[in-house]
């Protein structure tokens, strides 16, 4: 696929950047939309970062957004944002969760934006579904299929709590291309292969390393990792201590 992708407004401490909360939007959005650019690229596909840094004002910086996608012929443009206006502080135990939106329902864009939602949801977020805006600009002036993810809520702990960068990234990029980078690890053609317990060539015991990643008194956090995991590409299980 060929497909333009950017972060949405301009980066933190300038005019016209993203909504705070727990995180800041703009500097998540970059870091989400960095992640995908480079997994989609991994995958083989052609991507164009469209992002626009340090505009002016807000209606400059989607200009040359704007421009910049308009400036390649794509199967697909991606806007990466962040919401906000869930105002939860404390926390409820439930998120507010991820959405997506297209300019209407004949968008081309519909069910790319369905499957990210969808792929999304897997990580333990709300799926809020597709919305449709005739309002946003990248949604009705780009020249290609478009869609707008809201990857999370800024202001919601549960969603912060929850919400992993790359593993953001790679639920956006599945739900795109049915597609995941996994990275194996290459074997070491030096290091002798023996069974727990048995002894190597010079003599020495074989030992195992566990790697543990958390441990959760409230089982759905436990849950909420092992799915990010899984999103992730690594093979994981629950154990209880």
């Amino acid at each position: 696929m060929r497909i333009n992708v950017h972060a949405g407004h301009n980066a933190d401490g300038k005019l016209a950047c993203g909504t705070i909360g727990f995180i800041r939007e703009s500097t998540e959005a970059r870091r989400v939309k960095d992640a995908v650019v480079g997994q989609l690229r991994k995958l083989g596909h052609t991507v164009y970062d469209c992002t626009v840094d340090d505009a002016p004002g807000e209606r400059s910086n989607l200009d040359q957004i704007v421009a910049k996608c308009n400036a390649h012929d794509v199967d697909l443009d991606v806007s990466i944002h962040f919401n906000s206006g869930a105002r939860d502080s404390v926390g409820d135990g439930k998120t507010t969760g991820t959405e997506t939106y297209v300019y209407n329902s004949s968008s081309k864009a519909r069910s790319y934006a369905e499957k990210v939602c969808q792929s999304i949801a897997t990580l333990g977020f709300r799926n809020r579904g597709v919305k449709y805006s005739t309002g946003f600009r990248v949604l009705r002036t780009t020249k290609s299929p478009a869609m707008l993810v809201e990857c999370c809520f800024v202001d919601d702990k549960d969603d912060v709590q929850l919400y992993d960068c790359q593993a953001m990234a790679e639920a956006i990029v599945y739900g795109i291309t049915g597609q995941r980078v996994v990275m194996e690890a290459e074997p070491d053609a030096d290091k002798e292969l023996v069974a727990p317990g048995e002894e190597t060539a010079d003599g020495d015991m074989r030992q195992l390393y566990r790697v543990q990643v958390g441990a959760y008194a409230v089982k759905g956090n436990a849950d909420a990792t092992l799915a990010k995991l899984k999103a992730a590409g690594f093979d994981a299980i629950i154990v209880k201590a």
